[in-house]
């Protein structure tokens, strides 16, 4: 039986189109709006004075991510989360911040909070790998920020990380779901890595089954090569 084409045409593994605009919010210390293909998050990084109480007096730093969906980034309206955050929400605001948190070696550049903020404007699938993406660049300028502005005297970042979903659709590995692909998937994975190749987390589901170690391999593999493509988009919004 023959697969279903892929939606634009795209090749099994390659990416959407992806773009990063830099500095989207100005008056945030860091910003991107990032795209993978017709989803669209807003992520802006935000600078203040002060820790966490369970921080205060250690000299040390903290950066935390929050994430939400806009009411109508989807077909239908979604209500918004005022009076307590769902529980699919909280888990991608930690994993967010845990990958972010891996752009960085230590805490040390005094008490000052970078919270992250990644507003989903038009959800079409992959809204978290998107929003860990473009959170990266967000966070490396508003280091910078720091750093011009005199609080810090050199950026924390050691590192940059991106994210990519990758999944078995009719025995067919695929690279970057969108939402159509992604809700008949019968394996579904998230791969965070570093700009220095390390794997920062995976996720990986057998949503209507199992999957082999052969699968998995070239999940990883698929996942492996598209990172590095968004590793490179990332170098390039950045000047580096």
């Amino acid at each position: 039986m023959a697969l279903d084409p892929r939606p634009r045409g795209r090749a099994p593994l390659s990416l959407r189109p992806i773009s990063i605009e830099r500095s989207a919010a100005p008056y945030a210390e860091g910003s991107c709006l990032i795209a993978f293909g017709d989803t669209r998050v807003l992520c802006t990084a935000s600078v203040e004075d002060g820790v966490p109480g369970w921080k205060k007096g250690k000299g040390e730093g903290w950066l935390t991510a929050e994430y939400a969906m806009l009411p109508r980034a989807t077909h239908t309206r979604s209500p918004r989360e005022r009076a307590q955050v769902g529980g699919r929400t909280q888990e991608i605001q930690r994993l967010i911040g845990r990958s972010v948190r891996a752009m960085l070696d230590d805490f040390k550049w005094g008490e000052f909070t970078v919270k992250l903020d990644c507003d989903v404007l038009q959800a079409d699938g992959g809204t978290r790998t998107a929003a860990i993406t473009g959170a990266a660049v967000a966070v490396v300028d508003a280091f910078q920020w720091m750093v011009t502005t005199g609080r810090i005297k050199t950026s924390p970042v050691k590192r940059r990380v991106a994210a990519v979903s990758v999944g078995v659709i009719d025995g067919e590995v695929r690279t970057d779901l969108e939402y159509t692909e992604d809700v008949r998937a019968d394996v579904d994975m998230n791969v965070v890595m570093s700009s220095e190749g390390r794997f920062v987390e995976v996720q990986g589901t057998g949503e209507h089954g199992t999957f082999g170690r052969d699968e998995m391999g070239a999940l990883i593999d698929a996942a492996v090569k598209a990172i590095g493509e968004l590793d490179a988009a990332q170098r390039h919004a950045l000047g580096v």
